[in-house]
């Protein structure tokens, strides 16, 4: 049972809340329910913490962060577990073995980048130098979708780069956060990594964090809507942000591509932790001439994913997180199914398990076509002309992520650099990497993560002319 950690100490509360595990019901632990002095506290340790931290030379930076991914290696299975306990998703396959390998080559790659002093001008005038300097305290907020690795793309550039952290995880899923952040103490001064967390039912201590004053930047990963609210609450504040928001991601298949081929690519761009993925591929447009093959291939391969309690081996798919989504998914596909063709799926199984779902003959303007399901359904509309499926797909408040599915990588680029989304992967989706920036466009967000344009958003620039 892990308390908060403040100032590289445990900090019991006087309350504590349930976690549940969506696959059985079943509590899967407890955490500590922080107040806003628990708060208060984290960030006064933080603040406390700063000044030597920031001071540190870079390569002692660096030591720290590859020290602690070589401590995200050593506790992999025991934090993977925990992923699954809480958020459900399999052991295996796309699931918390894979996600924490993830946060580990995530961790290792920010821990080598650097941001060193760029000379502007050095001439007869004058030298002129730019430096980059850590913010201060920086908050991050983080959802239960992807709770250790996500938790890693905000806190390792921010202490890359000499900032300490206050970190609040989802209330759906704290409980390998609290244990990842207890074991990366183990090689950081007191006070530079610091967690709380509640369960958003009486403090809202993610809106108190968006408002503190002695918070310097947020780093957001969420809804829109509630980015919308961090957003309001940093304002008072002139808080710097990087927030990652929500995506309805668009993919298109060309005529000439290959339904045999794609099936397996377009159903995980889909369906990877359940739907459950900001860059997931959301809707799915296909040319008339193939239409009807690639929904009888994407059927067929459907139908060959097991969905089960992620304890157990053999699930590739797990159930859906909690309650509050899985009403979501099942209203859209409620609604779709009126207006529609179900190809598979459609039918909730018991608790929160829900099918893979494939639903052909819609179009915008239909529910499950226009907002972002965040679970495992997919419609797929039909388009005869190609910029009719370029202005489908780009019909859109959101703008994170897309994908061109084609035999012809020219004339899938031509496509691509038409599209209005942050990233465009041909023949794949939702593969980010960490040296490549990644963030939305329109309503998906402000912002980058990862390399060293995501490095630099932890960082004011300071010119120095001599």
């Amino acid at each position: 049972m892990t308390d908060l950690i403040i100032g590289g100490t445990s900090r019991a509360t006087a309350r504590r809340f349930d976690v549940i595990n969506p696959a059985t019901g079943a509590i899967a632990g407890t955490a500590p329910n922080a107040t806003r002095a628990d708060l208060d506290a984290a960030v006064a340790a933080a603040k406390a913490a700063f000044p030597a931290w920031s001071q540190q030379p870079d390569d002692a930076l660096q030591a720290a962060c590859t020290a602690a991914a070589d401590r995200l290696a050593a506790h992999a299975e025991e934090l993977a577990r925990l992923v699954t306990l809480e958020q459900g998703k399999p052991l295996n396959g796309l699931g918390s073995r894979w996600e924490l390998g993830g946060a580990e080559a995530w961790a290792r790659y920010t821990s080598g980048l650097s941001l060193p002093v760029r000379v502007l001008q050095d001439d007869t005038s004058g030298r002129v130098e730019l430096h980059r300097r850590p913010l201060g305290v920086v908050g991050s907020i983080t959802p239960w979708n992807f709770p250790v690795m996500i938790a890693v793309w905000h806190l390792l550039p921010a202490l890359r780069t000499g900032n300490t952290v206050v970190i609040k995880p989802s209330p759906y899923t704290p409980l390998a956060t609290l244990r990842m952040v207890e074991i990366l103490n183990e090689g950081l001064p007191p006070g530079v990594l610091n967690i709380v967390t509640g369960d958003d039912r009486g403090e809202n201590l993610g809106g108190a964090m968006a408002a503190h004053p002695d918070i310097r930047k947020i780093v957001f990963t969420g809804s829109c809507r509630t980015g919308q609210k961090v957003m309001q609450s940093a304002a008072a504040t002139l808080k710097r942000l990087t927030l990652e928001l929500g995506g309805n991601d668009a993919g298109i298949v060309l005529p000439d591509a290959d339904p045999q081929q794609i099936a397996a690519g377009l159903f995980w761009g889909a369906f990877l932790n359940n739907g459950q993925t900001c860059a997931a591929m959301k809707r799915l447009y296909v040319h008339d001439s193939l239409h009807d093959a690639v929904c009888d291939a994407l059927t067929a391969y459907a139908r060959t994913v097991t969905v089960g309690d992620g304890l157990n081996e053999d699930s590739a798919l797990g159930p859906v997180q909690n309650a509050m989504q899985f009403a979501t998914v099942r209203r859209l596909v409620d609604d779709a199914k009126t207006r529609g063709t179900v190809l598979c799926g459609g039918e909730p199984g018991d608790g929160l398990f829900f099918p893979p779902t494939l639903i052909a003959g819609l179009k915008n303007g239909d529910p499950l076509v226009d907002e972002e399901q965040f679970g495992p359904a997919l419609p797929i509309i039909r388009y005869s002309d190609v910029n009719d499926a370029i202005s489908a797909a780009n019909d859109s408040v959101n703008g994170l992520g897309g994908s061109v599915w084609s035999a012809d990588i020219d004339a899938a680029r031509a496509v691509a650099q038409r599209l209005e989304c942050g990233s465009v992967w041909i023949n794949r989706h939702g593969a980010i990497q960490p040296n490549v920036p990644f963030g939305g466009r329109k309503a998906s967000g402000i912002g980058v993560e990862f390399g060293e344009d995501g490095l630099a958003e932890y960082t004011d620039a300071q010119a120095i002319f001599s």
